[in-house]
């Protein structure tokens, strides 16, 4: 019976000291014991470890017991008695047993914990760990730290819950789990406080440095990639609990501002290995973003920032985090960058932000990210948003800003979309220059002169693309046909558009108009040859496979065909009828300057 070979090898130990215990004492106890617990005696060894008698013997053998203990623990039911009375075993090891060597054990049967037993592991020891660590004299820091780097490395891989259906069922416990995580920490920062408010000269940094490190690693997870808005039915959301909770320890030892600086460097460890170094800076980077986002869009922490600050001055330190989150693809982390910018800009008046901000490499960064979202980004919301803080952004820039931002957009962005759209803020900010009282020289004269090169010209002449182009295109004649129609009404040649008419025929009017006269008669002839071949076509079920991006598309049939070729032949009519508009007022403007000097 489990429980007499148990009874037998304690009473043989109880008469040895303590040095006197052998490696084969420690294996057959543990075997006796993980037998005990297998065959349903928890309540006999329990009673055999709660003997004063056998104090010493558990001290030192006890924390074999640790991972047949955990098994057991999982493999009863709730109500078990049997579970009730492993529990119990747990607790008594953790009074009773050498903190260094339970210590050890402890972390050991974290780290071999995987899957789906992961937070429900380290739940069920993170109490006697705590007890453990408490009670340790030397190496606590390294001690708790290396705790909180093994409980965080373990939960890492999990998937973190992300609609408010996940969040409410915590299918393998992860937000249970990070706020006991949170909890099991407690006392090691009340030591750290506490120490500090002793002596302002608190020199034992190493419990807070590791303390610190947790608080990091727990910005990048789960705080990063988790859904931190309040939602409907979730009255005490776990993840913003636990974001409530790292600000406050960060708070309270005194980092909160350090590392919401923008000049913070960080203590982060030499490595020799380059690779290892870039890992290390891009986890500090993506852990500081996380925290600005809860700072500054979520609110948690944000009355402890100082308010002496402008909000130039705000944007300017958030906008290396906000271009850390809109380099990610996961929409949670991309949603935050938005969001980041988004309420850093709200705070600013329009017109306000001076245009030397756009010497600083963040700010001509920041609007590109936004370019490839708009364009690349697969959900269309995130586009429609992106879209709209770049106008945000815009608008908060004074004249040579958007002035300077414009070139910028028109040199980079090489999306005849965001180009069209540029060109028509451009269009926009030319009217506001003519129309207002005071003189605006960044978008009338040499300056705009200056910008209308790159607007009015054709990215490989008269063999351009014009489909893919059309967006760009049509906005440069529109804004051309205004400029020619402004400066004929004023009479005053504010813009210097027909000053250099002769240019934008050169490089922009003859080669477009060259170019779609081609265009059109390669496109009318294709619908010939597909009209004259329809019936041979259909006969035979002919269909034609059209390859965009690298990615083959649905096969098309010939009425699909002649479809497309209809639909570009009528973006062709359009560009064509706003072209003939503006050699219409060219025209009208030339004879009635000749007929002036005749």
């Amino acid at each position: 019976m489990a429980v007499d070979e148990l009874q037998a090898i304690i009473q043989r130990c109880q008469i040895l000291e303590e040095a006197d215990f052998k490696g084969e004492d420690f294996n057959l106890f543990q075997v006796a014991g993980q037998k005990c617990l297998e065959d349903g005696y928890a309540a006999q060894l329990l009673e055999v470890i709660q003997n004063e008698k056998n104090k010493v013997i558990i001290k030192h053998m006890g924390w074999n017991l640790i991972s047949p203990l955990v098994r057991c623990i999982f493999m009863y039911k709730q109500e078990d008695d049997k579970r009730e009375h492993c529990l119990r075993i747990l607790d008594q090891l953790a009074q009773l047993c050498n903190p260094k060597e339970l210590f050890l054990g402890l972390l050991e049967q974290i780290e071999q914990t995987s899957g789906e037993q992961v937070c429900q592991t380290v739940m069920l020891l993170l109490q006697p760990l705590q007890t453990v660590l408490l009670k340790l004299q030397n190496k606590k820091a390294y001690s708790v730290g290396l705790s909180l780097a093994m409980i965080m490395n373990q939960l890492t891989p999990l998937p973190v819950p992300y609609t408010k259906q996940q969040i409410q069922e915590d299918k393998l416990g992860l937000c249970q789990c990070c706020n006991a995580v949170v909890d099991f920490a407690k006392p090691f920062v009340n030591e750290v406080v506490k120490n500090m408010e002793k002596s302002s000269e608190y020199n034992d940094m190493e419990l807070k440095e590791e303390l610190v490190k947790f608080c990091m690693k727990s910005l990048k997870y789960p705080l990063l990639t988790a859904q931190l808005e309040q939602l409907d039915g979730i009255e005490e959301h776990p993840f913003r609990r636990f974001a409530t909770e790292i600000i406050d320890i960060l708070w309270n030892m005194g980092e909160l501002i350090p590392l919401m600086s923008v000049h913070h460097k960080g203590k982060s460890p030499h490595w020799e290995d380059q690779e290892f170094a870039d890992i290390e800076r891009k986890n500090s980077a993506d852990s500081l973003a996380c925290l600005s986002y809860l700072m500054f869009v979520q609110h948690f922490g944000v009355e402890c920032f100082p308010v002496v600050f402008s909000p130039p001055y705000l944007l300017l330190c958030n906008m290396t985090h906000i271009e850390v989150l809109l380099k990610r693809t996961e929409e949670s982390v991309l949603s935050k960058g938005l969001d980041l910018f988004e309420s850093c800009l709200l705070r600013l008046e329009d017109n306000s932000l001076l245009h030397h901000y756009l010497e600083f490499r963040d700010f001509i960064n920041v609007p590109q990210d936004l370019v490839k979202i708009m364009i690349l980004c697969p959900m269309e919301h995130m586009r429609k948003k992106s879209l709209n803080i770049l106008q945000l952004f815009i608008d908060k820039f004074d004249t040579e800003g958007k002035y300077t931002l414009f070139r910028c957009l028109l040199k980079t962005s090489n999306h005849a979309g965001v180009e069209g759209y540029v060109i028509k803020n451009i269009k926009d900010q030319i009217h506001l220059a003519l129309t207002k009282e005071y003189d605006n020289i960044w978008f009338t004269g040499h300056h705009l002169i200056s910008l209308l090169d790159l607007v009015l010209s054709l990215p490989e002449g008269a063999e351009t693309d014009l489909l893919q182009n059309s967006d760009r295109i049509m906005a440069s004649l529109n804004l051309l046909r205004y400029l020619l129609i402004k400066d004929c009404e004023n009479d005053s040649q504010q813009t210097g558009v027909w000053a250099t008419l002769g240019k934008t025929e050169q490089n922009f009017l003859k080669p477009l108009r060259v170019g779609l006269n081609m265009s059109k008669a390669h496109y009318e002839a294709e619908i010939k040859n597909k009209k004259e071949n329809r019936k041979e076509a259909q006969s035979s079920n002919t269909v034609c496979s059209v390859t965009v991006s690298g990615e083959k598309m649905p096969p098309m049939t010939t009425g699909m065909q002649l479809q497309v070729l209809h639909s570009a032949l009528f973006t062709f009519d359009l560009i064509e009828s706003v072209l003939a508009r503006v050699e219409e007022l060219i025209e009208v403007r030339t004879k009635a300057v000749m007929d002036e000097n005749s």
